[in-house]
Formats: C-alpha cells, sequence, structure tokens
C-alpha cells in the first residue's frame, strides 16, 4: 500500500515519520499529474505548494486551526490529505469535486470564492470572532500566493490585522514570484530581494537566550547584535515592508524543505499575534513539462498527455483570438489604443499586442479596482484604453467603473472575457452578473456579439466611440458558427430568422397569419440555440422570429416598435435574471405602453455549481429543447406549464396584460 492511499485525513499526516515525508511528497506529485492531466484543472500552483501543505497539515490542527488559501485553486493537496483524493477523477465534473475549497465538500474548507486577495480579510474576522467567543487556543492560518497580495484588499486587511498585537492569524506568504504570469509591482521587487537575505531573525533568536544568560556582558552584546542587524537589512533590504507594519516576520524560509517549513510554523502556532511565514516555492516544480513553459508553467491546464504536458484536444480558434487579432489591427492604426490587463495577459488575449507594443500595455497585477480608475486616467490624458478581464472579475471594479469611469463620462472599453456561463471552474468564475452591473452605469454601452464576425465589427465600434464606457462581452471557448442576418431594421437589429407569414398554412396546418406569433431576443452566443428553437416551434404551429438586437445596452428603441407586432416576446441571455438585459427590455417595453407578454429566459437567481457549460444550459433550460419548451408552454394552448419553471427554473414571466397565452 501506497503512503499515499492510507492518508483519510490530517491526523495521518501527523502520524508519518518525518524520513517518509519526501515520499509522501512524490507520491503526491505523481498523483496529480496523473488526475489533472484527465481533467483539466490548476497544475502548476498545486505542484509548487506540496511540501508546504504538509507541513501545514502536520503543525495546525485543521478544521480546529482554520487553514484558508487565497483564490484557493492551489488547494488540491490539501483536498488530497483530508480525505478526498478518492474522488479525484471528478475534479471540475459535474456533481464531482470542485476546483477550489468548498464548504459543502468538507469540514477543512472554510471558504469557496476563487477571487483573489479575501483570505486576509476572512482571516481577520475568524480570529476576531474566536477571541469574542473565548476560542484563544486557535488559529487562523491564511495561505497568500500566486500575485494576490498586489490586491488592494490585502493590504487593507494587513493594516487591521497589525493593529492587534494578540491576534491569533498565522500568514503564509507563497512566494512564487507568480499569477499566471510573473508577478508585478514594487512589492514583488520587495520579495524578491528579501529571497535573498539569510535568516537574521532566526539567528538572532537563537543567539537572544545565550547572551541573555551571560549577564550584563552578555545582554550589551546582544543589543549590539540587534542593532547590527537592523542596520544591516535596512542598507542590503531597501523596503522591508512586513516589519513597517509592526509585525513579526519569518523567512525566506524553503517552500520544499519539510522541516525548515516545520520549524517556522511550530514557531508561528506558538508565537502570541499576528506572523509572517514567507515560503518561496517554485510553481510546477517536479514535472518538466511545467516548469519548461515560463510563459504561465502551466498554471491551468486541460486533458494534457502526462509525459508531454501536451494538450490531447487539438486547439480551435477561439473568441479571445479573434479579439487579439482586432485589437492588434486597432493598436496599429491608431496611436492612442493601450492596454490593461490585471495579471492575465496571456488569457485574456492582450500578450501578443504586449509584445508588438511593449510601451502600450500596462500590467497592475492582481488589482482590478486600479486597473479600471488607472483606465480612466489614462482616457483623460487623451487615449482609448482597452481593459481586458475575466468578466468576474469586472464585479471587483463596480465602484471604480462607475464612479471614476461612468460619471466622467470617460471613453474607456471593458473587454469581458469569460462571459456568461464558464462552467467547470464553479460559481465564482461565472461571468453572468456582467450585463446587470453594466445596465446600472448611466451612459454605458454594451454589445453582447453572437459570432466573430460581431465581435469584430463590435470592438471596432466601441474603440470609435468617445462619449462614454463601452463593454464588449464573448464566452469562454471556441468559436460558434457564423449566422448572417435575414433583415437588418433600424438601429442596427437584425433578424437572424424569420418565420414565412405570407399566405399558405404552417407545418399543423394552420393559417400562417393565425399562427400565435413569438419574437425571440436573443442576447449574444446563444444566438444558435434560439434559431434551433425557432425552428422547433415552427413545427408546433408557432410563427417565431429571431431578433439579435446588436448592442444590448441601452436598449435598442426598435424592439418596443417591434414587440408590438407579436402575440409574445422572449428574451434569452446568458446572464442573470434580475436586472438583466430581460428585464430591461421589459421595462422599456411597459414604458412605452407596449403591452405585448414579456418571458425571459436567463440564469436564476442562485449560485451555479460546477459542470460543463453544455451540461449547465441544459440543466437550467437555456439549451435549444429547453428554450423550446418553455416558450411551447407559454404560447401552446393547453400545453400546461413549463417545466422548468419552478424554484431553480432559469425563466421568468415578469409582465403580461390578459392571460398567458399571449395578448
Amino acid at each position: 500500500m501506497s503512503l499515499l492511499e492510507r492518508i483519510v485525513s490530517p491526523s495521518d499526516v501527523r502520524a508519518l515519520p518525518q524520513e517518509r515525508l519526501e515520499d509522501l511528497a512524490s507520491e503526491i506529485r505523481d498523483f496529480l499529474v496523473e488526475k489533472v492531466s484527465v481533467t483539466g484543472g490548476h497544475l502548476g500552483p498545486n505542484l509548487g505548494v506540496v511540501e508546504l501543505t504538509i507541513a501545514l497539515h502536520r503543525i495546525f490542527e485543521s478544521p480546529k486551526d482554520p487553514l484558508i488559501f487565497d483564490t484557493s485553486h492551489q488547494s488540491y493537496v490539501h483536498k488530497i490529505l483530508t480525505g478526498r483524493a478518492d474522488k479525484f477523477d471528478t475534479l471540475r465534473q459535474k456533481d464531482g469535486l470542485s476546483g477550489y475549497t468548498d464548504r459543502a465538500e468538507s469540514e477543512h474548507d472554510w471558504t469557496e470564492s476563487s477571487h483573489a486577495s479575501a483570505a486576509l480579510s476572512y482571516a481577520d474576522g475568524l480570529a476576531k470572532a474566536f477571541a469574542l467567543t473565548d476560542q484563544i487556543d486557535r488559529k487562523v492560518v491564511a495561505v497568500v500566493g500566486d500575485g494576490a497580495l498586489t490586491g488592494g484588499m490585502c493590504w487593507e486587511a494587513l493594516n487591521n490585522i497589525a493593529a492587534d498585537k494578540t491576534r491569533n492569524i498565522v500568514i503564509v506568504v507563497n512566494d512564487n514570484g507568480r499569477s499566471y504570469s510573473p508577478t508585478i509591482g514594487g512589492f514583488a521587487n520587495s520579495l524578491a530581494d528579501l529571497r535573498t537575505q539569510p535568516f537574521y531573525d532566526k539567528v538572532m533568536e537563537q543567539g537572544k537566550t545565550t547572551l541573555n544568560s551571560m549577564g550584563w556582558v552578555g545582554k550589551r552584546t546582544f543589543e549590539v547584535m540587534h542593532a547590527l542587524k537592523e542596520g544591516v537589512k535596512y542598507h542590503v533590504i531597501p523596503t522591508e515592508m512586513f516589519p513597517e507594519l509592526n509585525m513579526k516576520y519569518v523567512g525566506p524560509v524553503d517552500g520544499h524543505n519539510i522541516q525548515a517549513l516545520e520549524h517556522a510554523f511550530k514557531y508561528a502556532k506558538e508565537y502570541t499575534g499576528p506572523i509572517i511565514i514567507h515560503c518561496v516555492t517554485e510553481k510546477g516544480r517536479g514535472y518538466a513539462p511545467a516548469e519548461n513553459k515560463t510563459s504561465d508553467l502551466m498554471h491551468s491546464t486541460g486533458a494534457i498527455n502526462p509525459e508531454t504536458g501536451i494538450p490531447l484536444a487539438k486547439s480551435q480558434r477561439s473568441w479571445t483570438d479573434v479579439f487579439t487579432e482586432e485589437l492588434l489591427k486597432a493598436g496599429a492604426r491608431r496611436e492612442d489604443i493601450v492596454a490593461i490587463t490585471a495579471a492575465m495577459a496571456g488569457p485574456t488575449g492582450l500578450a501578443k499586442f504586449g509584445e508588438k507594443f511593449p510601451d502600450r500595455l500596462f500590467d497592475v497585477g492582481i488589482a482590478e479596482q486600479h486597473a479600471t480608475t488607472s483606465a480612466a486616467g489614462l482616457a483623460l490624458g487623451g487615449l482609448h484604453p482597452v481593459v481586458a478581464l475575466y468578466s468576474t472579475f469586472l464585479n471587483r471594479a463596480f465602484d471604480q467603473m462607475l464612479m471614476d469611469v461612468g460619471l466622467l463620462k470617460l471613453p474607456v472599453t471593458f473587454v469581458l472575457d469569460r462571459s456568461g456561463i464558464t462552467g467547470s471552474d464553479g460559481a465564482s468564475h461565472n461571468g453572468v452578473w456582467d450585463m446587470a452591473i453594466a445596465g446600472i452605469v448611466p451612459g454605458m454601452h454594451l454589445a453582447a456579439p453572437r459570432d466573430d464576425e460581431r465581435l469584430k465589427e463590435q470592438f471596432n465600434e466601441a474603440i470609435e466611440y468617445a462619449d462614454g464606457p463601452t463593454i464588449v462581452r464573448f464566452p469562454k471557448g471556441a468559436l460558434v458558427p457564423v449566422i448572417d442576418p435575414v433583415e437588418t431594421v433600424d438601429g442596427g437589429a437584425e433578424y437572424i430568422y424569420k418565420s414565412s407569414r405570407a399566405g399558405g398554412e404552417g407545418s399543423e396546418g394552420v393559417a400562417t397569419d393565425e399562427r400565435h406569433s413569438v419574437l425571440i431576443v436573443s442576447i449574444g452566443a446563444l444566438a444558435g440555440s434560439c434559431v434551433e428553437a425557432a425552428r422547433m416551434l415552427e413545427k408546433d404551429g408557432l410563427a417565431v422570429d429571431v431578433l439579435d438586437p446588436g448592442w444590448v445596452i441601452p436598449v435598442n428603441p426598435v424592439i418596443p416598435e417591434l414587440a408590438e407586432q407579436y402575440d409574445t416576446v422572449v428574451t434569452v441571455e446568458d446572464g442573470v435574471i434580475h436586472g438583466g438585459v430581460g428585464s430591461m427590455i421589459d421595462s422599456v417595453c411597459d414604458q412605452c405602453g407596449v403591452d405585448t407578454p414579456v418571458r425571459i429566459i436567463a440564469v436564476p437567481q442562485k449560485f451555479l455549481r460546477h459542470a460543463s457549460r453544455s451540461q449547465v444550459l441544459a440543466e437550467l433550460g437555456m439549451d435549444a429543447p429547453g428554450i423550446a419548451e418553455s416558450i411551447r408552454g407559454w404560447c401552446t394552448p393547453n400545453a400546461g406549464s413549463p417545466a422548468h419553471e419552478d424554484a431553480q427554473s432559469s425563466v421568468s414571466y415578469l409582465r403580461a396584460s390578459g392571460d398567458h397565452s399571449g395578448k
């Protein structure tokens, strides 16, 4: 039996003899490569924290001592050591293990958000709670790394933690110099300086007791040595940020030396008050394909050949690829185009722009708030910034988008990758809130292209707009088939499917001019499913047209005019139902006195569990059969209630006159 097979809880880790720990670390690395190569996931970060996580579980007593992983994509080893190794075949799969910590999975998981820079705030609150409830024997351990310390929220928390010298918080800085890409900023530079220094504090602590035992001569000697130490530190380490916070600092510690880690953590466990343990680790350690991939050290990967690290799936042209190409063209013809990334130039398609125009790409680290207001400053200076983010991370910068960009009516273009349902990354990674929050910002214009041709058009329209902010959003993954318009109407709206109403009879022998007419307003990349649903519904005797409104925020004024011509309007969007585009359309129709009932198919008011994008859409009734089923239930006489109209439904009946079957 392997060592790993014996591990079902942290107590089993603590029971292992010291000499077997390196063997355990080796087994874990082999296990990670074997499992993640099949399911995909965050391989590089977890290969880098194997020894660190082993040492944490040997010294601290989870869950009594909470272990909080910032971003938590580096929690795979933690999951293994807390009894979940047998479930790794289901990692990131429907009904399987989450790729992040997950409170529903284990008592050892205290949080589950994948957003960066929050761990220290969680830790601060937990430590306060333990103090107020007389649980003074509990330590709170926050593991912060992969660039999270570049986020302002971390520094707000540090400032607060440092104010209380009795706060039982252990801050473990997992310093691998990386987020997706090398960590950017002065803080990263300071950590790099610290990595080169000897263990001043450890040496001085060891000498203090001995010298003090020698009477006044020894005490005087210690005072001189301590003064010398501090002088050397301030000369050799220009910015010693942790002592400036008046917090105990230990390190740098070799993050792959279990014995050294245990010594540091034992000291931290006995120490009264907040303490920082600075651990230097190597992302991707022990797996050559990751170590050799210098761009991101296999931060996140799909299914790969475990021997070579080469992806198994053939690379497909993506939405991000199209955006990259258009940005490069724009940058070549316009010198005022600049780009901003929050430590994700590669994943968001900005890397090639940075290679061609290095002076016009700004990597601000994991700091979306700063990225947004910095973009406002660039716009005030006469430039047109393009801020490329994952949609879910825009949530962090809402105030800045509203007050620093929107209020000043500045020409800033936000390009939101991974919009809508992203699937396997789980609840906090879904980009389903962007349209709802964008709609709150006065003067905001938002486009949700249905295909790559519309992405090209609308991105270029966005960067030409000079009277306020714009957003262009698109989903994760491969492109969808191009859908050509069949008719263009005012305001840039396009019919992408139309039923014939001129003479003859429908598919069920019903006169076409007597059929119940439905207008589907399709938002973004679900257009193909809407067209397919329309074809299904025609077989049921309905007359169904599908409209792409073009720019979806603000609501195209042609929509209420068109809505009057139909018996029912149905909006379909991969965003949240409350405050989304459908509700905006319903409100505008109401204000215009249009009494056509408006139905909405959108993401329900709940956090979505991880599964593939297609699985989630099907579960919500947002694939073609689900869309057709909902519309059929609303518009077909005696069809009964729609199958999806329950507590888990993605559909909502917001406003209608008369009965539920139409006008």
